[in-house]
């Protein structure tokens, strides 16, 4: 953890005592319950869709691997280009009701796929559309997420509730396939699409619990453009924020869309139909769930980079040892690690930008962390493709390959991101001597007043 001069704490992991129950210590927020309400229900419902259902209906709608991607890009393309904008709008307007309307027009997307599929007439360009429409909702609710939690918790609780929520996307992942891919196997694909439908109304029920969280007090009023103009002038003059978003963002877009192909392998490699893509999507959750609940048990210990070079790397092997696995049973074990250590190189990357950025520009940065989003659901695009003619397994390798390549890359030629440790002191600091100022103030208006009354 960082001490008060604002360097790491050095104890070792026999010295750095954790409590389980510290664990949980962002619960005691009942807005931050709320939210996490909403996001545990939100997120099963789309780990479920996303990743089972929709596969399942697109691939049996066109027997192409490569319509697993173009539904991927339809997520992803508008995610990436209407970033900026839903960064300078959390930034501006009051961000749960910005949450509640983002959400409100997944629920009726959904709702119109779900009736076209129950009668029977769903084609695959109604499936592109509302997957646009998905695409075009993320950029504008999944900052306002960010900064809520930001306003609830404050930055030195940041770790804790950045690992719980990112636990629980995890934990979604790990049921939520599952259910569908064992609900369809026992009754059927609409049911399940509306079991997904169900859970959105759920996720935007829950938010009505949170307070409303407006953002801060503007100085002057300005254009959008130009405040999207100021957010990449932030990154420009701060290096280490860029450097991390970038790496952040590179492996992922490189590895992580193998989860997309995870259909292809189950139905024509292993021919373990939905039950097995349910059940190895469960394992991946699981894992992703254990990373970001270590992160979150491990609070403000020091060491990130180490942490985070030695996770990615081991992401991309284990993800290269997943492609190259000839039977289901090794794969399970294989993609279990692999999501243990992307959760928790997501989660450290991600932790470690909010708590470096301050909240005038907090809205406008988390939108850049939409791209690790969406540049993995782009990346099925070519990652697709190349399966298309050689195969999932080639396609997977050579991309893990590539991965553990530009990690490597980042580490050797980013001074910036060398110097993570001393960039994070910095900031902690800044935030100790904010919260001791902010402490002092009442006691030096009290002796003033009592001077003056003397």
């Amino acid at each position: 953890m960082y001490s008060r001069s604002g360097g790491y704490d050095r104890r070792g992991p026999g010295e750095t005592r954790r409590s389980w129950r510290s664990t949980f210590e962002s619960f005691r927020y009942p807005q931050y319950r709320w939210l996490y309400a909403s996001n545990v229900a939100f997120f099963f419902g789309m780990s479920a869709q996303s990743m089972i259902v929709r596969p399942w209906i697109a691939f049996q709608l066109t027997d192409s691997p490569l319509a697993l991607g173009i539904i991927g890009a339809m997520v992803a393309v508008p995610m990436i280009l209407v970033a900026p904008f839903g960064g300078v709008v959390a930034d501006r307007l009051e961000r749960r009701n910005l949450i509640v309307i983002g959400q409100s027009a997944v629920v009726a997307s959904e709702f119109v796929v779900l009736g076209l599929l129950w009668l029977g007439i769903l084609q695959f360009w109604q499936l592109v559309l509302a997957s646009l429409v998905m695409g075009c909702v993320f950029p504008f609710t999944m900052p306002a997420r960010a900064a809520i939690i930001v306003n609830i918790v404050g930055k030195r609780g940041l770790a804790n509730a950045m690992g719980l929520s990112m636990g629980s996307m995890n934990a979604t992942r790990m049921i939520a396939p599952a259910i569908a891919g064992v609900l369809i196997w026992l009754i059927d694909v609409e049911r399940t699409y509306l079991f997904g439908v169900v859970l959105y109304v759920i996720a935007l029920l829950c938010m009505f619990g949170v307070n409303r969280t407006y953002p801060p007090e503007r100085a002057e009023e300005t254009s959008v453009m130009t405040d999207i103009a100021e957010g990449f002038r932030y990154m420009r003059d701060h290096r280490v924020v860029l450097v991390l978003l970038l790496f952040g963002l590179v492996p992922m877009f490189l590895a992580m869309p193998f989860q997309t192909l995870l259909v292809v392998f189950t139905d024509r490699i292993w021919d373990v139909g939905p039950q097995g893509l349910g059940l190895l999507q469960a394992v991946a959750g699981f894992g992703g769930f254990a990373g970001s609940i270590y992160v979150a048990w491990q609070g403000e210990a020091g060491g990130r980079l180490r942490q985070m070079m030695t996770s990615v790397l081991a992401f991309g092997g284990f993800v290269l040892l997943f492609a190259l696995s000839p039977w289901f049973l090794l794969a399970l074990p294989l993609v279990f690690a692999s999501n243990i250590f992307a959760s928790v190189f997501q989660t450290l990357n991600n932790t470690m930008i909010q708590q470096l950025i301050p909240d005038h520009v907090r809205g406008r940065i988390s939108s850049f962390l939409m791209m690790s989003f969406g540049l993995p659901l782009l990346g099925t695009l070519p990652m697709s493709a190349v399966a298309e003619v050689y195969g999932a397994p080639v396609a997977v390798a050579c991309a893990a390959l590539f991965a553990i390549v530009v990690a490597i890359a980042f580490y050797i030629f980013s001074p910036a991101l060398r110097g993570i440790a001393a960039s994070m002191a910095a900031a902690m600091a800044e935030v100790e001597a904010s919260e001791a100022s902010a402490e002092s103030e009442p006691v030096l208006a009290g002796r003033t007043r009592q001077e003056s009354s003397g």
